[in-house]
């Protein structure tokens, strides 16, 4: 267990360092199977990941019950619904992260490359908006991510889930980096009658 809160703090000061969250926003969990049930390791609500401590990380059992002291981030629902629908899910990040959130909040789709598995269709998979932190929000995600690894949230972020934590922030990269490769293409197409 100490294994993975020391690994929820390492992940979110990456995030953090790397752009993909600012000020308080995200939030990033993982899974640990147990024969006593789920637990689950999470981000606190109103910090900064990039300044987190091993003792920040609030831990919840499956039902949402919280079994230290914290309190765990205001998206803990959204990310028990995910694990409860996907047993090979370990770990989820969800990001703000500058680029793919722009797309979020525009009429624009991200193209969905090879990077992101098996290419089944032409952009990443989007709900639309919810209230964060709700249960609808939560509802909407987990089908949402049902059959996918990395999901738009309508005018709100990006949900990028995996069976280890390395690999769902290495999703979140991905996204961003995919956004900004678009949104750049997207400008100089647009600016040539110019150039």
């Amino acid at each position: 267990m100490k294994k993975n809160i020391a690994e929820v703090v390492n992940i979110s000061n990456n995030v953090y360092e790397k752009g993909l969250v600012s000020g308080k926003a995200g939030n990033i969990s993982t899974r640990h199977k147990s024969e006593c049930g789920d637990i689950i390791s999470i981000t606190p609500t109103l910090k900064s990941l990039g300044d987190l401590k091993e003792e920040d990380v609030v831990l919840v059992d499956i039902n949402g019950n919280i079994l230290t002291k914290g309190k765990p981030s205001s998206e803990v629902n959204m990310h028990i619904e995910i694990y409860k629908n996907r047993n090979d899910v370990n770990a989820i990040v969800h990001t703000h992260s500058p680029y793919a959130t722009g797309f979020a909040f525009s009429s624009k789709r991200i193209k969905r490359y090879e990077g992101f598995g098996t290419v089944n269709s032409k952009f990443l998979a989007y709900i639309d908006y919810e209230k964060p932190g709700t249960n609808k929000l939560a509802k909407k995600a987990a089908e949402g991510l049902s059959t996918e690894n990395v999901l738009i949230l309508k005018n709100h972020g990006v949900v990028c889930i995996s069976d280890n934590l390395k690999e769902a922030e290495s999703l979140a990269l991905f996204v961003e980096e995919t956004a900004k490769t678009q949104f750049i293409t997207h400008m100089l197409n647009s600016s040539e009658d110019y150039i």
